[in-house]
């Protein structure tokens, strides 16, 4: 599974951020490892300097092996709330895709 996080210019402390929610990514989705080719991070803070509400954002787009993208996205107040509440829907988002695959009734 390759991992790829892009951040916007505008984010503090972005390599080791990187490194970081690269780290989560593996953690979280290793059970499915076998059946992604693919996963992009994208992370950002929509406000730039201006700390109104949940300006960060981070969007997840996972590729499944013979299947369509699978795409979540999360607004939060901190990136690492963001990230982590993505992380969530990404995992419940994958278990339906891959579940909808074998668990069709009469196979």
């Amino acid at each position: 599974m390759q991992v790829q996080v892009n951040t916007a210019n505008n984010i503090e402390g972005r390599e080791a951020l990187m490194t970081s929610i690269e780290q989560d990514i593996r953690n979280r989705l290793a059970r499915f490892e076998a059946r992604l080719t693919r996963v992009e991070v994208h992370v950002g803070d929509e406000n730039g300097e201006r700390t109104e509400g949940d300006d960060k954002r981070c969007v997840i787009e996972a590729r499944p092996a013979g299947l369509g993208p699978v795409t979540v996205t999360e607004q939060a107040g901190s990136i690492d709330q963001a990230t982590s509440g993505a992380l969530a829907k990404m995992t419940t988002a994958l278990d339906r895709a891959f579940g909808k695959q074998t668990n069709r009734k009469g196979h």
